[in-house]
């Protein structure tokens, strides 16, 4: 499946996950970088272009909103309820899908 199909699978690649994840808060695009950043210990990090790119479609998606006023240097996003609901139904799969990989593994 193509990754355009991302949102419509509900099956959330990292980056898709960690900016949703970001915007359950208002922020801007530094900040969303910098919260990754420090959620993950400098395990994760997304570029500008890459995160603006999920920004882009995620915003066309329904799943988050721009706040503020658009003339602003930094532009503020939020998640929708939409982007909450889409982020909680991938947190579960993820869950479930470490407990396939520990009954497996243990």
């Amino acid at each position: 499946m193509a990754r355009n199909d991302v949102l419509e699978t509900g099956e959330l690649t990292d980056t898709y996950y960690y900016i949703l994840l970001s915007l359950v808060e208002a922020r801007h695009g530094y900040l969303i970088m910098k919260n990754i950043e420090e959620l993950t210990d400098k395990k994760f990090t997304i570029g500008p272009a890459s995160m603006y790119t999920t920004i882009k479609k995620l915003l066309t998606a329904g799943m988050i909103e721009q706040i503020g006023d658009d003339a602003e240097t930094r532009k503020t996003y939020i998640a929708t309820k939409q982007g909450i609901d889409l982020l909680k139904k991938d947190v579960k799969r993820r869950e479930e899908m470490i407990r396939h990989a520990k009954a497996i593994l243990e």
